[in-house]
């Protein structure tokens, strides 16, 4: 079954990007929002949610600016999940881009879930609205 790309935008405003990186980055900082808990295996970074726990390998990194997931599962794909860090020129706020892949029936749903998990961590970034 093919996926579908999808790309979101979430304005941070004021939150530098070295304060943003290890909420992106670092199993403690990803368990804050994206997840219940994250361990460290060798390469794999092992998700836990209350009723399900995925693998994912950290495949390309660039420190303060990316970093580019790949399920374990999907490891045979081209699919994966990114966290970008972008700043407007302009107006000097962080934005958050990220890029997951979605099967056209669940791609609402994968909107919806990004949706909430972004507010977790706005609310833990203190992003106010």
């Amino acid at each position: 079954m093919s996926k579908e790309k999808i790309l979101l935008e979430y304005i941070l405003h004021t939150v530098s990007p070295s304060v943003l990186w290890p909420y992106l980055s670092s199993p403690s900082g990803l368990a804050g929002w994206f997840s219940d808990d994250v361990k460290l295996d060798g390469r794999f970074l092992i998700f836990h949610w209350k009723k399900s726990t995925e693998e994912a390998e950290q495949i390309a990194v660039r420190p303060n600016r990316y970093v580019r997931f790949r399920w374990r599962v999907d490891e045979n794909t081209k699919y994966y999940f990114e966290f970008n860090i972008a700043v407007d020129e302009i107006t000097q706020e962080t934005i958050l881009e990220i890029t997951d892949f979605a099967s056209p029936e669940e791609k609402q749903d994968t909107v919806s879930l990004w949706n909430a998990q972004v507010e977790e961590l706005k609310r833990i970034l203190g992003v106010l609205y």
